[in-house]
């Protein structure tokens, strides 16, 4: 039986083994793919279960020097080693591969971490503490700045020519700073949202007449739902600003195309569940709300950092905006994910349903 990501499906029963385990397991099919993560396999390797579905097992982490694919009746082990996870950093685990009884040609991979724990941080670890810091120093920084803005202001009407223009190139780039700031200071925001049973749809055409009212007159706003969409479990404000960021990121990403394309699409993914956070168990988002372009999409040097703060495509990015769309979904217990499919950029946000 195939998944959506072409690989096959875990045997009947495997998924609750499996997933009920403390330590990280992956399960391989026959041929040779990934067909199950558990949550604990998510946190330790730093992926969706989703991304890894019908990967093979050297896409997710490295393999020991000496690794041998195990035979009917053997296994393979490798203690207290140094592996390489591409999104996961260098781990120090026990390694081991199994076959599956009755089940020819399946095999169980289990990492246990060893005491040595994990040796390097996931990819964005240090510039997350770096944005907190700035955080709590922005009252500190935005005081000089009023007044630095307030002298440049009064040089205006007291220069002319050259000097004049300085003056106000100060008061801009004080703007740009400050502005800046505030933007960073959303990352510290520790006032819980307020997450509630929202019809989407109302919500998406409010952001529908907004867009096209200004940055995206011009751009074709396309609309493919599924009309049976149950209420979402969101903060309507929250949920809102995550929609227009990636909404307007789009149409700016359309800006060379002569036939420029946006499409709010809704779905309803059974069985879809994911952890949001290192630590929390997974749990059901079966609702699916993408924002789909036809740009050229995220450079591939970072397209598996565009969550990060500071990563930025876009010259004059700031890189603030993905991450804050990440910060905000998982405060409502969902997660952001970004694809290219078909030619076209998708950022899907996926959601709880609401009880």
């Amino acid at each position: 039986m195939a998944d959506e990501s072409g690989g096959l499906s875990a045997p009947p029963g495997f998924a609750e083994l499996i997933g009920a385990m403390p330590m990280a397991v992956l399960l391989l099919g026959p041929d040779d793919r990934i067909a199950y993560a558990n949550a604990a396999a998510e946190r330790l390797l730093n992926q969706s279960e989703r991304a890894m579905l019908g990967a093979e097992l050297p896409q997710v982490i490295q393999l020991p020097d000496d690794y041998a694919r195990p035979r009917a009746g053997r296994g393979f082990a490798a203690f207290d080693t140094e592996l390489r996870a591409p999104r996961g950093g260098t781990l120090r685990v026990d390694f081991a591969e199994t076959p599956v009884p009755d089940q020819p040609g399946w095999r169980l991979v289990t990492l246990a971490e060893t005491a040595a724990r994990r040796i390097a941080t996931p990819p964005g670890g240090g510039a997350r503490a770096a944005i907190g810091a700035a955080a709590m120093l922005a009252h500190e920084i935005k005081n000089p700045l009023s007044g630095i803005r307030g002298a440049a202001q009064l040089l205006q009407g007291a220069v002319a020519g050259e000097e004049a223009a300085l003056a106000a190139l100060i008061v801009r780039e004080v703007d740009r700073v400050a502005a800046l700031i505030d933007r960073m200071e959303g990352f510290t925001d520790t006032r819980p949202l307020t997450p509630e049973a929202l019809n989407i749809y109302p919500l998406l055409d409010d952001v529908r007449r907004v867009a096209l009212a200004g940055f995206a007159r011009g751009v074709r706003l396309e609309e493919r739902f599924d009309p049976s969409l149950p209420p979402v479990r969101a903060d309507r404000g929250a949920l809102v600003q995550v929609v227009l960021n990636l909404v307007k990121n789009a149409v700016e990403a359309t800006a060379d195309q002569a036939d420029r394309r946006v499409t709010l699409a809704t779905a309803y993914r059974h069985g879809m569940a994911a952890s949001v956070a290192p630590g929390r168990p997974r749990q059901p988002l079966p609702i699916e709300l993408s924002v789909i372009d036809n740009g050229p999409g995220a450079p591939a040097d970072i397209a598996d950092h565009l969550f990060d703060p500071f990563v930025s495509g876009k010259p004059e990015g700031q890189g603030l905006g993905l991450a804050l769309v990440d910060k905000l979904m998982r405060d409502m217990g969902g997660i952001a994910q970004y694809a290219r499919e078909g030619g076209q950029t998708v950022f899907r946000l996926l959601l709880p349903r609401a009880a």
